[in-house]
């Protein structure tokens, strides 16, 4: 039942945020999905805590870390939200932005403060430990085109377009490799590995928002996949936040299980128009909506297209 509550939230916020697609106002957008999810998941029966939100203190408005949310009567859950995954796709009307959230059971999803990760991943059908963070690009690209029985220059990743990935980018082109630049949405990223037929990513890397990463490791769990992640714990001052929240090891590779285990649920509405997902439409009368839902205990992958035709729940400003 829980595993529907969650396409709600999603929904809400994805509906909500999709009001000012186009608008250029990136903050007012995040705002109104941040808004949508929280009152839905405060009508949920359960015992929530952001595990993995937009901030690590109470700095209203946002979803922060440590936040509590339900009703306070039902289990005792680990949240992690990204309430519009793609905030510059959403205010230019770009393709792939998302509202996205995981829940788990509590305790099984990695407390991490809001910074960079270092990410690797690809999607099922490999042998364990097919690629590694601690290998060079070239190593983990050759290792997995050998397991693919293709030439590496027939393997294609996706990296975020950043300046920091500049180095990267030179060397997998070294090896004829393609690459996917993406702007935004390193969510998406991630889950594109699990069904290379539909997409042709065979392998993401790169450095992303740890929240992210945390989530996609979530859908992966469910769809199949390996992947690694390592914080970018580079200041004393980010250090010390990650030891509060009971990093030891700043240095450790974390697998797959380490970012999410036990029942996961991941659901991810689309609010503009997507390479995975349609964007949200407003007809005569009613709002459709496009829902993919990862569920890790039945290997279940739901999509959901949806019709709400009592839209003043969704309480719409002009």
């Amino acid at each position: 039942m829980l595993t529907l509550e969650l396409v709600r939230v999603t929904e809400r916020a994805a509906v909500a945020s999709s009001l000012l697609r186009g608008r250029g106002q990136e903050k007012a957008a995040d705002q109104a999905a941040v808004d949508a999810m929280r009152r839905e998941l405060n009508n949920l029966p359960i015992d929530g805590t952001v595990v993995i939100g937009e901030g690590e203190r109470d700095e209203a408005p946002m979803l922060f870390i440590g936040e509590r949310v339900g009703t306070g009567k039902g289990p005792k859950v680990d949240i992690a939200v990204d309430p519009l995954e793609g905030t510059t796709l959403c205010a230019k009307d770009m393709p792939g932005s998302i509202a996205v959230m995981a829940m788990a059971e509590g305790g099984t999803l990695l407390a991490a403060p809001d910074v960079y990760m270092e990410k690797i991943a690809v999607g099922p059908g490999y042998p364990p430990g097919i690629v590694d963070l601690d290998r060079s690009p070239e190593e983990n690209i050759k290792a997995l085109a050998k397991a693919k029985g293709v030439e590496p220059k027939d393997v294609t990743v996706l990296i975020l377009e950043r300046p920091r990935h500049e180095d990267l980018i030179r060397r997998v082109r070294s090896l004829g490799c393609g690459i996917r630049l993406i702007t935004d949405g390193d969510i998406m990223g991630v889950i594109f590995t699990s069904m290379p037929g539909e997409t042709g990513i065979d392998l993401y890397m790169g450095i992303g928002a740890a929240p992210e990463g945390v989530i996609a490791a979530g859908a992966l769990r469910c769809i199949g996949g390996q992947m690694q992640g390592r914080l970018i714990l580079d200041t004393p001052e980010k250090r010390e936040r990650a030891k509060k929240m009971g990093v030891t090891d700043p240095n450790r590779k974390y697998e797959l299980t380490d970012l999410a285990r036990g029942d996961v649920v991941v659901a991810a509405t689309g609010v503009t128009d997507g390479a995975l997902l349609d964007g949200v439409r407003f007809k005569d009368g009613h709002v459709e909506t496009d829902t993919i839902v990862y569920r890790s205990s039945t290997g279940t992958v739901r999509r959901i297209k949806a019709e709400h035709r009592n839209i003043e729940k969704f309480h719409l400003e002009p």
